[in-house]
């Protein structure tokens, strides 16, 4: 069986549902802070906190765990600038806590969610996995953390692992009702079908001045569901004695913020209100990362590459959500 911490939230979810689809038993343990009972995926559920050691080692008693997947995180960049000391403790401490009940139930196999943040401002575009980890807040600063521990742990105890550093997940799985629902909501794309639905009065653009065709940033968006695919192939390739490794999880194509609304007018059919506001710091003009580490090495391939197929998943949802 497989543990999936982080189950209830938006990619656990949905990594969650690829698992079962493809035959594996799965047990999600989530606190339900940031998650919602209503996107878990399997009955195997267990209801608690990464802080408190015994409920880790009470799950796993109470279910067979061959691997980890391990989604269980805070992650907001802009919080983690002001309230650093909550990122520690979850995203560091808490992670720690878990790998010493793995090491002492002989579970040597976990997928990490790391994140392109631990980059921080590109060097060059697209990114791939020789780019300089210099992160620029305490979010990135936590996944870099972990990364390392990981290192040092193979080392030691031979606990193995795959760190997946992926760039702005985005879109909704079609056939199940789950999707993207944060509190609150940061991400462009749900903030702008939020516009289109009347939810929100418009949407702010943080910077039209870049060096960028349009003015806008660019990012690299890349479909929930394929990113969870991703997940599986990387714990497959630990089940077959694979080394640890790391990959970037991206399309290796850019869109830029207007691209996204102009796109999302397309699919809606209805006009979103803009407005423009000063750049954000820290936000690099393009983030677009190179998969082709992950394609040549875990025969991944995005099943989404327009945006508009992206897109199109998120509205669906949107107008459907049930949480």
């Amino acid at each position: 069986m497989i543990l999936i911490t982080g189950g209830a939230g938006y990619i656990g979810s949905h990594c969650t549902l690829d698992f079962i689809r493809n035959g594996y038993e799965c047990a999600v343990f989530d606190n339900l802070s940031e998650g919602h009972k209503e996107a878990l995926q399997t009955e195997n559920f267990y209801n608690g906190d990464l802080s408190n050691i015994e409920n880790i080692r009470n799950a796993f008693k109470k279910y067979p765990i061959k691997g980890v997947i391990h989604f269980a995180a805070s992650c907001y960049v802009g919080v983690s600038v002001t309230d650093p000391q909550e990122y520690y403790y979850n995203n560091v401490v808490n992670t720690l806590n878990l790998l010493k009940v793995m090491l002492e139930n002989n579970v040597k196999n976990i997928v990490f969610s790391s994140s392109c943040a631990t980059y921080g401002n590109p060097v060059y575009t697209p990114i791939d996995e020789s780019h300089p980890q210099a992160p620029i807040n305490p979010y990135g600063k936590t996944k870099l953390m972990i990364e390392n521990v990981l290192q040092d742990y193979d080392r030691a105890y031979g606990l193995k692992y795959m760190a997946l550093r992926y760039f702005n997940a985005a879109g909704a799985d079609s056939k199940a009702n789950i999707g993207e629902s944060h509190s609150p909501e940061t991400h462009l794309i749900p903030l702008v079908l939020q516009t289109a639905l009347g939810k929100r009065k418009s949407i702010k653009i943080f910077g039209n001045d870049y060096e960028t065709p349009d003015g806008t940033c660019i990012r690299d968006y890349i479909h929930v569901n394929d990113l969870s695919k991703a997940h599986r192939l990387a714990f497959e390739s630990l089940q077959n004695n694979a080394k640890s490794n790391f990959y970037n999880l991206g399309t290796g194509k850019g869109n830029s913020v207007k691209e996204i609304i102009e796109t999302s007018e397309k699919i809606t059919g209805k006009s979103i209100n803009k407005k423009f506001e000063e750049r954000r710091e820290g936000d690099p003009p393009i983030l677009v990362a190179s998969n082709l580490k992950a394609k040549n090495e875990l025969n991944w391939e995005p099943d989404f590459t327009e945006i508009s197929d992206i897109i199109e998943t998120a509205w669906q949802w949107e107008k459907n959500r049930r949480y």
